[in-house]
């Protein structure tokens, strides 16, 4: 944790989990309710010595950081406070910022074995996760989930007493076995006979101390009948649906749609089969299909949209709410599924690492050549769309319900529409920008907004950096930031769109095929050439108060105005003619005159390092800059 991070934080917010606390009158009780909500949602920062007035967050620093610290680890450790300490000693810091002392206390994500992480002595009454808007209280059937997850057996590997044979569909089971044996002709599983076999496959179980015997969840969920399915003592929430959305008229709901309505029989394997047909009857890539669906020489994308189906089902918590939705629109598939992510999301994004919910349930897909057991499922659904140029594909999560969602969008990563609307909007000042610029710009276009996660996804870009790249934007009058914290995104300036409150792609009525590479815009949707970006920081009413003395006097001493840059670029990024626009200075006569020094000194940071002249080069000021007296530039935090 660098105080450059920090200082990010202070000054911006990020989507990245922070709070702020004072500690004035010692730690607060409300950080440990932080802890565990973090703990039980993706980790987060907790800063204390740092007090919000308005918008804006005041360092104070601690009177006594080392007695803030030394209580911090007394409480952390004591099982009658917080279930769990998390933290090793170097997540737990002292550190300087702007003069004064601030306690960092970085608390990592705990492993589904550790949730949940609660306070007191009680998980009903004592677990949190985090929001948008803070710390919640979770209710009795989080915190059982959360239990139920940390079993090493797999819940689908339990036996459902008092269930039979009959209460499996022969039918799915033989087509299953069909299937099983095109891709292993030779496995010595297929002796068995049936009953044999699915007992092989892990869907029926015999518990040697008591002799109980009987279909596993897993047994049934995959060959099940529907009313044994839905039995009060099976899976009463089971649900299964698949929807297509591929009409422009707004009174059509869906233009095809598959869930239980007693023609055919609902279970997985049933569904699986008939959904992958759907999904990928009409893409516009060479392939035949033959009746088995799981031949070698298909294509990666094929591969991808099975990967990402089998990946629904096999992590879908079915005590969970609202069952498994696959969406399939004329640009994109969405699938989405309840439960939670059960490893971080930079964990899903690096791979090689497997936790699945449902064990059994993978290992049967596995069998028939869906899904991957090695970590490796979302490298090879990034494969498939990399391989069409498609922007990549994002994962959201979702809580009360608790739900995972994927998006897979057939959208180039820079349509050319795309492209066109936005040299429209900036004019030739787009053609400098760099490429993490401009996919900034073109999925903020595309999808109604953009934050540092979802630019990771498309760019594979380090964070930090991709926060530099982001607030230069904004400093540049490119992007507009809108919201802090979590729930901090950059949107194109003047745009509102119901994308970017939902948390979706931006779809504009377009005319889209499955094959398509491009996306005709209608004309309504293109901006007139004339449209300007909106108003930058040169007409900012506080910046021009600063400058307001480079303004008024062209004799002021070069060292007033080193002063007044240092103010105008702290918390924010601005380039040289922005700069220049403010104090009414010859841009090139700053730069060789002031900038340089300054950056020398180390009271400025280039946006860039090392490329001074480089197009969209912006400057920020150190938050303890020294000015021209020797004493510190230090603006209030904005």
């Amino acid at each position: 944790m660098t105080e450059h991070d920090i200082l990010q934080a202070l000054n911006v917010g990020e989507d990245t989990d922070w709070e702020f606390k004072s500690a004035k009158g010692g730690i607060p009780g409300s950080l440990w309710e932080t802890y565990s909500g973090m703990a039980n949602t993706d980790g987060g920062t907790i800063v204390l010595g740092v007090s919000q007035h308005d918008d804006a967050f005041v360092v104070d620093g601690l009177d006594d950081p080392r007695k803030a610290k030394r209580n911090f680890w007394d409480t952390v450790n004591n099982r009658g406070k917080a279930s769990l300490n998390l933290l090793s000693d170097e997540q737990v810091a002292i550190r300087e910022i702007a003069g004064k002392n601030i306690l960092v206390i970085q608390v990592p994500r705990a492993t589904r074995h550790e949730q949940p992480v609660y306070v007191g002595q009680n998980p009903v009454t004592g677990t949190y996760r985090r929001n948008f808007e803070g710390d919640y209280h979770c209710t009795q059937k989080e915190v059982g989930r959360m239990l139920a997850d940390q079993a090493d057996e797999s819940g689908d590997s339990l036996i459902l007493e008092h269930f039979n044979f009959t209460d499996l569909d022969v039918d799915s089971l033989q087509q299953y076995r069909q299937r099983f044996s095109a891709r292993s002709p030779d496995h010595p599983w297929l002796g068995e006979q049936l009953n044999g076999f699915l007992a092989k496959l892990g869907g029926w179980r015999t518990e040697r101390a008591t002799g109980i015997e009987g279909p596993t969840v897993a047994g049934l969920l995959m060959f099940g009948k529907d009313e044994a399915m839905r039995d009060p003592a099976a899976v009463p929430g089971f649900h299964l649906d698949y929807r297509e959305r591929l009409s422009d008229d707004p009174a059509v709901r869906w233009t095809d749609r598959l869930t239980y309505d007693g023609t055919w029989v609902c279970n997985l394997f049933q569904f699986y089969q008939r959904v992958i047909r759907k999904l990928t009857v009409d893409l516009k890539i060479p392939f035949r299909l033959q009746p088995d669906l799981f031949r070698k020489d298909d294509t990666i994308v094929h591969e991808a949209i099975r990967e990402a189906v089998v990946n629904a089902l096999i992590h879908a918590d079915y005590r969970g709410e609202g069952g498994v939705v696959i969406e399939k629109y004329r640009d994109r598939f969405e699938l989405s599924n309840p439960g939670t992510l059960l490893l971080p999301f930079e964990q899903i994004l690096t791979g090689g690492v497997s936790e699945c919910r449902n064990k059994t349930l993978q290992t049967m897909f596995l069998m028939i050549g869906g899904g991957e057991k090695a970590g490796s499922g979302i490298d090879k659904i990034r494969q498939g769309w990399k391989s069409q140029h498609w922007r990549f594909p994002r994962i959201q999560t979702g809580f009360r319900p608790d739900r995972v969602k994927m998006t897979l969008p057939m959208v180039s990563l820079l349509p050319e529409e795309s492209v066109n609307r936005l040299h429209q909007r900036f004019g030739t000042r787009f053609d400098g920008l760099a490429p993490a610029e401009v996919q900034a710009l073109v999925t903020a276009d595309l999808e109604g907004a953009v934050c540092n996660s979802r630019l990771r996804e498309v760019c594979g870009e380090h964070p930090a950096d991709l926060t530099r790249t982001l607030q230069g934007l904004v400093a540049r009058g490119y992007l507009e930031q809108k919201g802090q914290k979590r729930g901090a995104a950059y949107r194109l300036p003047g745009e509102v769109t119901g994308a970017a409150a939902g948390g979706g792609i931006l779809h504009r009525p377009t005319d889209i095929l499955l094959n398509t590479k491009n996306i005709l815009p209608s004309p309504e949707n293109i901006p007139p050439k004339t449209a300007e970006p909106a108003p930058g920081p040169e007409n900012d009413a506080i910046l021009l108060a600063i400058a307001r003395p480079s303004r008024e006097s062209k004799r002021l001493p070069p060292n007033e105005i080193g002063d007044i840059i240092l103010k105008l670029c702290h918390g924010r990024y601005l380039t040289l003619k922005q700069i220049a626009v403010l104090l009414n200075r010859n841009p090139e006569s700053l730069r060789s005159r002031l900038l340089t020094s300054l950056v020398e000194k180390g009271d400025l940071t280039m946006l860039f390092p090392g490329e001074p002249k480089r197009p969209g080069q912006a400057y920020t000021s150190r938050i303890d800059a020294a000015g021209s007296d020797g004493t510190t530039i230090r603006p209030k935090l904005t």
